[in-house]
């Protein structure tokens, strides 16, 4: 079999980089219209503190417009965290300079395993710093589009206090790539895409960074940039100005020149997936693989969570931290049971995958405390790709409106129930929007805890 995408970039720099599926294993269905033959690979970078899985449904909605697998790819910062003070070394965290050289190498990679003489970069959140340093110091003639999706451009906040944080405005990260009459590298087609309002780092209050009252100096217009193309998507939240089916259409737009054929994303007959089991040390979620982590796959009833047969998939991670590859239908729901020393089991429940995909990657849960320990059971239902927004959306954990959610401005990307010990082994049941996933309640005296992964 050909070289896969995820090695040939894996050999080419230091960092993992992960393409949007393995499609060479299983053959896509027709798209409505090919993708122009000039088209440039596309690189997708993550935010602060997140992962290559974050595009998984942007990479999907792509190859439903026929945008092929093996021109396109996804980073993996290995520390993705941001430091608190960009100059001052922190473990298990980046500097953006780090981040610079990093998404440097992934560059190279992809321009190395494609054969192109440029790329398209499309970042949300940090990962639009790490886009905008390359650019600015070296990288521009190797970037033909640049897409930056809620950046906090002018920063989070712009005080005179904390200058050394890169989020900061008023720091010397943020006010060297902003100084000039023109904020964007000649060049380079550079688009911005905001909120209107709903993007909890771009508010004029620093309530939500823990200073109610207190001007940021940031308005919803932060993300803007001079020289760029600036779009408006409407109440999107933080993460869906870069996740969502809206924010797809202006990437794809902006990069391919033309609108998508469709936004919907189309099913494939057979689905492969796989992924890395990546480690939280301490809390700190990081992108570093994990070695001798057990992954067992099951196909579960849509109604009541239960398994309906052993397990289609168990293994154990090497030192990439791969589980795969596992072969799927697209209308299977499934349960990921992930084991890793120091954590408690997570059972991962999944709404069906509608193509196939490597960035399945799993982490996994925190910790238990000694009182959670003790009790029945922790069901958390989680959105990696956006935060719930009350009253906005329909968001209902085992039949309730959450109590841990916060109304207003989408700030909650996680919501957790606890039940007692009555009700251990029944289904919970996780809703959002149109989304229904059914888990059930594991003991937690057995440290084990059930997270509902919503897929949109």
């Amino acid at each position: 079999m050909a070289l896969s995408r995820r090695r040939i970039l894996q050999a080419a720099a230091v960092l993992p980089l992960v393409a949007g599926g393995v499609g060479r294993r299983a053959a896509a269905q027709p798209a409505q219209q090919a993708a122009p033959a000039a088209l440039p690979p596309i690189l997708f970078v993550h935010g602060n503190g997140d992962q290559s899985a974050l595009w998984m449904t942007t990479l999907w909605r792509m190859e439903s417009n026929g945008v092929p697998r093996d021109r396109m790819a996804a980073i993996d910062f290995l520390n993705p965290l941001a430091r608190n003070d960009d100059s001052k070394p922190q473990p298990l965290r980046s500097s953006t300079e780090e981040q610079r050289l990093q998404l440097a190498e992934a560059v190279a990679a992809l321009k190395q395993g494609t054969g192109a003489a440029r790329v398209a970069l499309v970042g949300n959140s940090r990962g639009g710093y790490a886009i905008r340093n390359f650019i600015k110091n070296g990288g521009a003639a190797d970037v033909s589009h640049a897409v930056l999706c809620g950046v906090p451009n002018h920063g989070v906040f712009a005080w005179d206090e904390n200058l050394g944080s890169e989020f900061n405005g008023r720091g010397p990260f943020l006010q060297e790539l902003n100084k000039g009459a023109n904020e964007v590298v000649a060049g380079t087609a550079f688009l911005t895409l905001r909120s209107d309002g709903y993007d909890k780092y771009a508010q004029p209050d620093g309530r939500f960074v823990g200073k109610p009252g207190q001007a940021t100096n940031v308005t919803f217009e932060g993300p803007e940039l001079k020289g760029a193309i600036n779009l408006v998507l409407g109440q999107v939240d933080h993460r869906e100005t870069a996740f969502s089916p809206r924010a797809f259409r202006e990437i794809y737009k902006f990069i391919v020149g033309r609108e998508p054929g469709r936004i919907a994303i189309v099913p494939e007959t057979e689905v492969v997936l796989n992924g890395r089991v990546t480690d939280t040390p301490g809390g700190v979620q990081t992108n570093r693989p994990v070695a001798d982590a057990s992954v067992e796959v099951y196909r579960v009833s849509p109604e009541t969570g239960e398994r309906m047969s052993d397990a289609i998939h168990a293994t154990k991670t090497a030192a990439d931290g791969l589980w795969g590859p596992v072969k799927v239908q697209p209308d299977w729901y499934l349960e990921f049971v992930l084991a890793t020393t120091g954590s408690p089991t997570t059972h991962i429940y999944r709404s069906p995958f509608a193509r196939s995909s490597d960035v399945v990657n799993l982490r996994a849960a925190r910790p238990l405390s000694a009182a959670e320990s003790g009790g029945g059971a922790i069901v958390t239902m989680s959105r990696p790709r956006g935060y719930f927004g009350l009253p906005r959306d329909i968001v209902l954990l085992d039949g309730k409106t959450p109590t841990d959610v916060k109304a207003g401005v989408p700030t909650d990307s996680v919501t957790t129930v606890r039940l007692a010990k009555s009700e251990l082994g029944r289904p919970v049941v996780a809703m959002f929007n149109e989304e229904r996933i059914v888990t059930r309640a594991w003991p937690a005296s057995q440290n084990r805890v059930s997270i509902a992964e919503l897929t949109y």
